[in-house]
């Protein structure tokens, strides 16, 4: 029995996403939770809370230094960040 409606599992479950609304939602997970990964444990541990909101990336510091040299680095962070996203997700990144 030869089947000629197959299609890749990993394309349907995009689809699916994109079709419901979760791709970016999910896009956006995947950032918050590669934060550490992409700009190391220093940063990670500084960092109390990190959310997004409207395309903005509000993180939280407890360290003065950090958000000092965070946001010197903001435009290549959001590079990066979007880079690892595939796409555009963040437009502005709010440091507080």
């Amino acid at each position: 029995m030869e089947r000629s409606n197959t299609q890749n599992i990993g394309d349907v479950i995009r689809a699916y996403l994109k079709e419901s609304g979760l791709e970016k939602p999910l896009k956006e997970r995947q950032l918050i939770q590669s934060w550490e990964s992409l700009l190391g444990k220093s940063v990670a541990r500084a960092t109390t809370r990190i959310f997004i909101k409207d395309r903005k990336l509000f993180v939280y510091l407890r360290s003065s230094v950090i958000r000092n040299e965070l946001f010197m680095l903001q435009k290549e962070i959001l590079k990066k960040l979007n880079e690892a996203a595939g796409e555009e997700i963040l437009k502005e990144i709010i440091l507080k």
